[in-house]
């Protein structure tokens, strides 16, 4: 029995959403990416622009991918929004719910940068460099924001060299969450020198511990940085809780005596 075009067309409008969507798994296209246009993807896929066209139209429906008028077609996030959403709120609300989130981030970075060590590729190593190259170039007197940004990236690096697709996407999730976290962190640490140096260090550590393919050591710089935001984090919690105790002493203190 011989397949109809019609069926021709849609095993292969579904092989090329499969390939795609592989592209979305592995991180090669992250949400806001935009899609190369139907002529090129058809021509590097060697296909038509219909089936092209169709396999867009089954990963739009799919939630994947949103095509905006004019705009061309982009990478969702609805790989992490389901996740980050609620956690983003849950936080703002009950900020104790952060020492969870630091001990889940210290257990799956730590086997992220074990497995990055363990399975990096060359080219993962020339990514890798270029991330934490920017991260220090930032670290020597850029802007905050652009400080915050490059930290992030390069733990998202180490994620993407673990070779593990759930692991990379939930580091990226996991990066949105406490996103203002980690910029406090970083403004409260940033005027302290030898603490900002400290910092600095434990990236260079786990940095040199993949590039150099020790998974234990890697794996082991990673606990000691998520231990030291730890304890960094409750430093700035406690400081300023004191200073609202005083502030409170002082308005105190100022205010007239009732006769």
């Amino acid at each position: 029995m011989t397949s109809t075009s019609s069926e021709r067309a849609t095993r292969l409008s579904d092989a090329i959403a499969t390939r795609i969507e592989q592209r979305i798994l592995e991180g090669t296209l992250k949400p806001g990416d935009r899609l190369p246009s139907e002529r090129e993807l058809a021509a590097s896929l060697g296909v038509s622009r219909p089936s092209v066209r169709e396999a867009i139209h089954r990963l739009v429906a799919k939630g994947l991918l949103h095509t905006r008028e004019r705009g061309g077609t982009q990478v969702t996030d609805r790989l992490a929004a389901h996740f980050t959403d609620p956690w983003v709120q849950m936080l703002a609300g009950h900020p104790d719910v952060h020492r969870d989130m630091l001990e889940f981030r210290a257990l799956l970075e730590s086997q992220a940068a074990y497995w990055a060590a363990d399975r990096c590729t060359d080219v993962d190593i020339q990514l890798l460099d270029a991330a934490h190259a920017t991260l220090q170039a930032q670290y020597d007197g850029a802007p905050l924001d652009e400080c915050v940004d490059a930290d992030l990236r390069f733990h998202q690096a180490i994620a993407e060299t673990s070779h593990n697709v759930l692991v990379s996407h939930l580091c990226a999730s996991l990066m949105k969450v406490s996103h203002g976290h980690i910029s406090d962190n970083l403004r409260a640490l940033h005027p302290r020198p030898h603490r900002w140096e400290q910092l600095r260090g434990q990236h260079r550590d786990i940095w040199l511990a993949i590039r150099e393919r020790r998974p234990e050591d890697a794996a082991r710089a990673t606990r000691a940085h998520i231990d030291f935001v730890r304890q960094s984090m409750e430093e700035n919690a406690l400081a300023q809780e004191r200073r609202a105790v005083a502030l409170r002493r002082s308005a105190n203190a100022t205010l007239p005596e009732h006769e």
